[in-house]
Order: C-alpha cells, then sequence, then structure tokens
C-alpha cells in the first residue's frame, strides 16, 4: 500500500513524486523506462518568455526543476532585458545528459520515494474513489491516490510522411490501454499532436554562415538559493540561421506529403499554435520572406545540434533537401530526423482547480495528458497536484493559486475554465497581472506557501524572510534619506545626467525618473544584495502601475471569494442564456469569478446566478 502513485517519469511527474513524498507520503513513482525519466525529447531547453518565471514559481513552492536547471545549463540569458519587467524571463540551454542525470540522483536520494519501472494498463476506481493501479503485466499496486502523468505516451503514433507507427519519443513502447481505461471512466478523449525538428552533426555545419548568439555575461539562476555552477566566461554558444526562398520552395512543393497536410488522411491530432511547425509557418505566414531558425547544442557530451524552429513531419528525403537549403547546412549530415507524434489527452475542464479529476476521487492529473505543451507547463502542474495529493490525504484544503499571484495560477484557472483546442502554451499576454508576475519576484509571491505545505525548509525560510525584511529596510532608507539643493547635491545629480532640483527631494523619489539607477545611489544607504536592490528599484520605478493592477486584481479576487454552491442547479436559473447554461453545466465553477471567466457567460448570466444563490442558499436556506 502506498499514499501516492505517480504514473510517468516526465518532468510533471517528478515534480508530482517528489512533493508527495517531501510531504513525508510512501510514494512510487511508475516508469516505462527509468533511463527515460526528466527527459527531454524535444528542445533541451529550460525556460523562456513567460515559462522562464513559472520555473522561479516552482522554486518559491519548494520544487526541483529550477535547481536542476541551474546544474546542467551550459548557457543562460535573460530575455527581454531591454524591456520592461513585466517580460523579463530566463531561458537555459540544458545539457541533455546531466539534467536527467541530476533528477534521477534527486529521485533516488529522496525518502519515502520508490520507483518501479513498468506500464500502468488501468487504474483501480472503487465506488468513485481510486484504490490503486493495475500493471501490464497483471501486478496490482494499491493507493490512496494516483497522479497520471504520462505525456506524450498514450496511445501515441510517430509521424513522418505518409507513415505512421504506434511508438513513443525515441521510439519506446507507448501506452495502449491506459487512455481507453480512462475513457470507460467517463473521460472525454481528446487526440493532440506536436513534433521535433531533426538533429544534425556539428562538425558538418560551416558556422561561418551564422551569426554567433553568446550566453548574458552577467550570471543568473532559475534557484532563489542562488548557487552558480556554471562559468559565465566559458558558456556553449547558440548560432542564428535564416530560412531561404529555396527552403520556402521546396516545403510548397512537397506540402502534400506531410504527414499534416496530406501525407495521411487519418490525422486526428490538433497541433500546437504557438510552436508550428515550419510547414505550417509557410502556409500561415506566407507574406514572409524568411523565418529564423537557431542552432543550439544539445549536450557537452556529443555534437547533435537541435534546429530550432524547424519541427516537421516531411518525409526523410524532402528533409533531406530543406536542411541542405539552409545557410552552413548545404553539406550537413542528419543524425535523427524530425517527426510529429500525435497522442490522446483528456478534456481538461474535467478536472478541479487542485487538478484532481471530478470524476474520480483522490485521481489527479498534470502535464500533456491535460493538453499543454512544454516542460515548464508540465512540472508546475506535476508540483501542483503532488502538493494537492498530499493535501487531500491529509484532510486539509487544497493549493490554489489566484491568476494575480502565479503564471501557475493562470495556467491552470485557463485549462480547466476555458479548456483546450490545441496544446497549451504559457505566453505573458496570458495573464492579466504580469506586472504582478515578473522573474524577481516569484519568492514574494509563493515562498510562503510553499513553507506552509512542507516543501521550503525552515533555513530556507527565515532567508526568505531576511530578504524579505531587507527589501522593507531599504525602501525605508529611500525614503528618509535626502538630497538637497547645495551645489554637491546638484553636481551628483548631473553626473548622472537628471535635473537639478531647487527643493530637497528623497531618494525615493529621485528613483522614480527613468534615466536614474539605483546602483548609481549606492554610496547613500546601506549594503544590499543584488537581488534585493532589483526589486525595490522596479517596486519603486513602476509603483504606480503596480498599485493600479493590485487594485484590479483586488476587485477579481473578490468575485473569486462569492463560492458557487457545489450542488446547483443550473435549469432552475430562469433567463439564464442556454449558452451559459451548457457552459456551466460543464465547467462546473467553483466562484463568481471563475465564472465569469468562461467563455459564452456574459454579465448579464452572472448577475442571475448572484441573484439566484442569495435567494435559495441565503434566504430559503436559512
Amino acid at each position: 500500500m502506498y499514499d501516492v502513485i505517480v504514473i510517468g517519469g516526465g518532468h510533471a511527474g517528478c515534480e508530482a513524486c517528489l512533493a508527495s513524498a517531501r510531504m513525508k507520503h510512501k510514494t512510487l513513482l511508475v516508469t516505462g523506462n527509468i533511463k527515460n525519466i526528466a527527459d527531454m525529447p524535444c528542445n533541451p531547453s529550460i525556460g523562456g518568455s513567460a515559462k522562464g518565471i513559472i520555473v522561479r514559481e516552482i522554486d518559491a513552492l519548494g520544487g526541483e526543476m529550477g535547481k536542476c536547471a541551474d546544474k546542467s545549463l551550459i548557457q543562460m540569458k535573460m530575455l527581454n532585458s531591454s524591456k520592461g519587467p513585466a517580460v523579463r524571463s530566463l531561458r537555459a540551454q540544458a545539457d541533455k545528459i546531466t539534467y536527467p542525470k541530476v533528477m534521477l540522483e534527486t529521485l533516488k536520494s529522496t525518502d519515502n520515494l520508490e520507483i518501479l519501472e513498468a506500464m500502468v494498463k488501468e487504474i483501480i476506481v472503487e465506488d468513485n474513489i481510486v484504490k490503486g493501479v493495475i500493471l501490464e503485466d497483471g501486478r496490482i499496486i494499491n493507493s490512496k491516490a494516483v497522479i497520471i502523468t504520462t505525456g506524450t505516451y498514450l496511445k501515441s503514433d510517430i509521424l513522418v510522411g505518409s507513415t505512421r507507427i504506434r511508438k513513443g519519443p525515441h521510439g519506446e513502447k507507448t501506452s495502449n490501454y491506459l487512455s481507453d481505461n480512462l475513457k470507460e471512466l467517463g473521460f472525454t478523449i481528446k487526440r493532440l499532436k506536436t513534433g521535433t525538428p531533426p538533429r544534425i552533426d556539428k562538425s558538418t555545419i560551416d558556422f561561418s554562415k551564422t551569426r554567433i548568439e553568446n550566453g548574458d555575461s552577467t550570471s543568473y539562476t532559475f534557484s532563489y538559493e542562488n548557487n552558480i555552477y556554471y562559468d559565465v566566461d566559458n558558456q556553449v554558444p547558440c548560432h542564428l540561421i535564416y530560412t531561404t526562398p529555396t527552403t520556402h520552395q521546396i516545403i510548397t512543393d512537397n506540402l502534400n506529403k506531410s504527414s499534416m497536410y496530406g501525407g495521411l488522411d487519418d490525422i486526428k491530432g490538433v497541433g500546437p499554435r504557438y510552436c508550428p511547425s515550419i510547414e505550417d509557418k509557410i502556409v500561415r505566414f506566407s507574406d514572409k520572406e524568411r523565418h529564423q531558425l537557431f542552432l543550439e547544442p544539445e549536450s557537452i557530451y556529443y555534437d547533435d545540434i537541435y534546429l530550432q524552429g524547424f519541427s516537421t513531419s516531411m518525409p526523410i528525403d524532402v528533409q533531406e533537401k530543406m536542411v541542405h537549403s539552409l545557410p552552413g547546412l548545404e553539406n550537413a549530415k542528419i543524425l535523427k530526423y524530425a517527426y510529429a507524434i500525435e497522442y490522446d489527452a483528456i478534456d481538461s475542464k474535467q478536472l478541479k482547480l487542485s487538478l484532481e479529476t471530478k470524476i474520480i476521487d483522490n485521481l489527479f492529473t498534470a502535464g500533456q495528458i491535460n493538453g499543454t505543451s512544454g516542460y515548464e507547463e508540465a512540472a508546475c502542474q506535476g508540483l501542483i497536484a503532488g502538493i494537492n495529493a498530499a493535501l487531500k490525504l491529509e484532510g486539509k484544503e487544497p493549493l490554489i493559486l489566484k491568476r494575480s499571484e502565479a503564471y501557475i495560477g493562470v495556467l491552470i484557472d485557463d485549462l480547466i475554465t476555458k479548456g483546450i483546442m490545441d496544446p497549451y502554451r504559457m505566453l505573458t499576454s496570458r495573464a492579466e497581472y504580469r506586472l504582478l508576475l515578473r522573474n524577481d519576484n516569484a519568492d514574494m509571491r509563493l515562498t510562503e506557501y510553499g513553507h506552509d505545505v512542507g516543501l521550503i525548509t525552515d533555513d530556507r525560510y527565515n532567508m526568505f524572510i531576511l530578504k524579505k525584511d531587507s527589501i522593507k529596510n531599504l525602501i525605508n532608507e529611500l525614503k528618509t534619506k535626502k538630497i538637497t539643493p547645495t551645489e554637491l547635491g546638484n553636481n551628483f545629480l548631473s553626473e548622472l545626467n537628471t535635473t537639478q532640483i531647487k527643493d530637497s527631494i528623497t531618494l525615493y523619489d529621485l528613483l522614480k525618473r527613468p534615466e536614474v539607477k539605483i546602483d548609481s545611489l549606492q554610496n547613500m544607504f546601506g549594503k544590499y544584495s543584488k537581488d534585493v536592490l532589483e526589486q525595490v528599484e522596479i517596486s519603486v520605478k513602476y509603483e504606480g502601475y503596480i498599485n493600479k493592477a493590485l487594485k484590479e486584481a483586488e476587485k477579481f479576487n473578490e468575485l473569486d471569494s462569492k463560492k458557487i454552491p457545489s450542488d446547483i442547479d443550473y435549469s432552475k436559473i430562469k433567463n439564464l442564456a442556454s449558452e451559459a447554461r451548457q457552459k456551466l453545466e460543464n465547467v462546473r465553477p467553483t466562484s463568481i469569478g471563475q465564472a465569469s471567466r468562461i467563455s459564452g457567460v456574459n454579465p448579464v448570466d452572472i448577475s442571475l446566478i448572484i441573484v439566484y444563490i442569495k435567494k435559495e442558499y441565503f434566504y430559503d436556506r436559512k
């Protein structure tokens, strides 16, 4: 008997089993191949636009992805560093060998956690409560909760040209029975697809025809523990190239041979809108003369180069022509051909905000089975599912992050409230309060939660409190210390290339000036760490915008605090629009705020619901 069984050892599964085990619950990770734990079948990178902030949030909650990425990165960049703080995000090129190795070592050294190499055939359910799993070899393993994190392995098919092969990534054995079992239990099964580009032999690339893309000269970490494991002056470079008119012509001439465009006539899966294949790019953006591609090293231990932006399901002979049409790749050797993969997923609207299913108690799902795309999106769901499975067994309320608290909250709310049509990828534009959800302040937003559930140690929590106090102390210093309109004071302002003063001005107000940086004021206050200086500078310079966002968030949080009774019967609400009634019954929102975010539910419908609840639940039931 285990407390929690986690099915699948990808990024969601790793975070789920670590969270459960670290919360002192006996946990079993069941994975088809131990060698594929924390595997990166696609791009060997962690982070990126918005995604990097998710990794910081995972770390702030006590998850592992950020620490593992810090230990395995070969290049690090801060994206959008010249833009506003709301869109800045870390991206690391990770080593494809080191990352899984570090994660596996972490799993093996974690108390309360066991790993079993096997395939799950069925979920055991009694009286709508999960009781364990049945393996494909017939063994029965009992548990109090189950978390499914199967990634792209549910009835997965590899698609290349006109060929379809029932395999998982790397040609691994796929899960042939579990999605049928889920369908029998009442889950709606969707078919999705994604893809991966060719891998190129580094020695056959002419890098003189490419533009080098180096890592940043400043060192960064995903984890707030700030342990730097890489040499900032010795990072592995990436390279930039562009498609050519010849590339576009080859693709256009052979479009009917692509699995997605006629090579196969039984494609049901919907591909990712925001990470399209090169065929999709050529068709959808036919007016663009070229598309950028990145040559990214997969590891320091071998010479495979990942051709980022060139995902395709073209036949092998066409892929050869496409690759050889690119600058610097005229004589390139393809080590691994591109493919698309089609797989089963469930309807995410059948989940609660805790990621527990609405159909089966104590059954949770996380990652690509919920319709997302990306390692980071999977990992954060796994962490939340692991936390909430543990909390459920402890008889405690689940951890539900608000949209104004975390990108993780935005992602999960979108999945449950809006559902998905294609694989969901996190974008900064999906977050209404992105100025509040910054790369620099994930610890301020989420460390309390991580400590409360037991994933942040007391030592780390005390360091967090010290940082919090330092931020408060620095703001107080800035508000109390002044520059006076003396010759010395105005000379200092001239050195900062800012307007001179006639009256005294606090450092706080001076810092609000766009041209004044906090680094230039350091001699005028105490000594503080780089991350404290960064957070204070952002909070001062963007104070007006931040306060406005906070007020807006408070209004929406009020709506989220107005709970909808679980037994509400929408058919009894008079004048409710039929579309709204149908959507509400399907999603079963838990709050007025969540109901208002459902597509097809308008403000009039919300007003009718509020009036009905007041009448039926606060008056008639007194």
